[in-house]
């Protein structure tokens, strides 16, 4: 069993996501506010979003001979819920208080490829993971481990368009929650709110399930098929 999973994104008119962008088209608190009616306890990001907010620059540089760390689980300290993200080879730099930046204590996800020594890493900044999936990350098994494991009943995808899009190759994402913002980006690769998919890969059906106006603001609620 694993959580109910729903895609929650602010967009311009022409699903662009870039943060910056869509600050500049919505000076309200709309989209966190809808985030909080949804009702998830856990919120998931992609390491390029991690890098560009939240993580320290530069990268993790081993001191030691690579050693795989296989499969691993981690709980630095039970919550009612958590900030998770993905970083398949373990590479990500961190503040030693992570649970006052996020405002919930950080969950990484990572493959069974990333180094022990980071491991270890994380392990002294008090911060949970899961390492699952040889060569890269088994998203439908890291579901159900948080769910089974850290009791996420609810998770929020919130960015960026790359782990959307293979949350929905996994065939995980239930809900689609997209907001969009009132203006336009148009620039020449920026990332859409769904990204990366094979260029052979089939459209996925969606079918309606709500939409509301806010303050110009357009909030449109879709269940997956």
């Amino acid at each position: 069993m694993r959580p109910y999973i729903i895609c929650h994104m602010m967009a311009s008119l022409d699903g662009r996501i870039d943060c910056a962008m869509t600050e500049q088209i919505d000076d309200t608190n709309h989209y966190y506010e809808a985030l909080a009616q949804l009702g998830c306890d856990a919120t998931l990001e992609g390491r390029t979003t991690l890098a560009m907010h939240y993580a320290q620059a530069g990268t993790f540089q081993p001191t030691s001979p690579y050693e795989a760390a296989g499969q691993q689980l981690y709980r630095a300290v039970e919550a009612d819920g958590y900030a998770i993200g993905v970083d398949t080879r373990g590479t990500l730099l961190w503040d030693d208080d992570t649970t006052e930046q996020f405002g919930r204590p950080l969950l990484m996800i990572l493959s069974e490829r990333a180094s022990q020594e980071y491991l270890d890493y994380l392990r002294a900044k008090h911060i949970s993971y899961i390492t699952i999936g040889r060569d890269s990350i088994d998203l439908r098994q890291a579901m159900e481990t948080l769910r089974g494991v850290f009791g996420v009943e609810r998770l929020a995808v919130v960015g960026g368009g790359h782990i959307n899009g293979s949350m929905l190759d996994a065939g995980l994402i239930d809900e689609v929650s997209m907001m969009y913002g009132y203006g336009i980006d148009g620039r020449e690769g920026m990332a859409a709110a769904f990204d990366g998919r094979r260029k052979d890969s089939n459209p996925v059906r969606l079918v309606f399930k709500s939409v509301e106006e806010q303050d110009g603001i357009v909030w449109m609620r879709y269940q997956v098929q």
